[in-house]
């Protein structure tokens, strides 16, 4: 019997989509793109509200050059850049979205006349712009493409810049809010920032989907009664995990588990009065595959 594989003989992952994942993957893009272009029309260009990207750069520069217009040439000009420094495998996820994007902007650009939106409740818009552009950045995410503009920039400043995405995107997209803070006013400026945290909340939360459990991390002193409390009272499985003081070098247990969000402080209480020492770390669970 022939333990090994052969080289032909090795087995291969199909990661292959089928039709009908291809067709909802741009459908999804359409979609995503679509939403994204009608919140940046009759919410931000309306109001003058910068969120960073591309899009803020046209709303500051929109009495000289149409806003389509200049998304369109600096999409293309970083696509060109994306390419020669980022690569042709991390251009290609933006290609779609970068060209189709503009083009949404323009032909959405009529809808401030069909679809009046009284502009003095500045918070209201910002909220609700906040939502729409989180949901359509999360799904447009989710299916593997981007609108383009600074989200290559921060990509390319990412990697030359030895420096975190996160942080890079909180770079640029910053410097285009702080900006139109300078041209626009302060005011426009505060309401940016509460738009730049909605979209990455909203979209953090379409990505990641709506936490229905949390996984406690348990260290006590007491650990027959946590465990006893967890398997018996709480009906939770509970994995013990082995650990050690760094500074003590002290060994002990972890008690790890998941506990239904709703369970939350009932079970936290319980822990409380079982030992008021006891170090407990609580986070969200986003996957899960049984319930315990």
């Amino acid at each position: 019997m022939n333990l090994f594989f052969k080289k032909k003989d090795k087995p291969t992952l199909d990661l292959t989509l089928s039709k009908k994942q291809i067709f909802y993957k741009y459908l999804t893009l359409f979609a995503g793109t679509f939403i994204f272009a009608c919140a940046f029309n009759l919410f931000l260009l309306e109001n003058d509200i910068i969120s960073g990207g591309i899009g803020g750069i046209a709303i500051l520069t929109k009495n000289i050059i149409e806003p389509s217009l200049l998304i369109f040439i600096s999409s293309i000009f970083l696509l060109l850049l994306s390419w020669i420094l980022l690569g042709k495998e991390k251009t290609e996820g933006n290609i779609f979205g970068s060209l189709l994007y503009p083009l949404f902007v323009y032909l959405t650009s009529f809808f401030i006349y069909i679809i009046n939106i009284d502009n003095s409740e500045l918070l209201l818009i910002v909220i609700f712009a906040g939502i729409c552009i989180g949901f359509a950045s999360g799904i447009l995410f989710k299916a593997g493409f981007t609108t383009g503009g600074t989200a290559i920039l921060s990509q390319i400043v990412a990697k030359y810049g030895k420096v975190s995405l996160g942080r890079a995107m909180l770079l640029t997209d910053g410097t285009i809010v702080l900006l139109g803070g300078f041209i626009l006013g302060w005011t426009r400026f505060m309401y940016g920032i509460i738009l730049l945290y909605i979209i990455s909340f909203i979209a953090n939360r379409v990505v990641l989907g709506i936490s229905s459990n949390k996984a406690f991390y348990i260290i006590s002193e007491k650990e027959d009664e946590v465990k006893n409390y967890i398997l018996r009272t709480v009906g939770r499985g509970v994995t013990i995990l082995e650990g050690k003081g760094g500074y003590t070098n002290d060994k002990q247990q972890i008690f790890m588990c998941l506990i239904p969000t709703k369970q939350y402080f009932k079970v936290k209480e319980g822990l409380e009065k079982i030992d008021d020492k006891a170090f407990l770390i609580v986070t969200d669970a986003y996957q899960s595959n049984r319930g315990s």
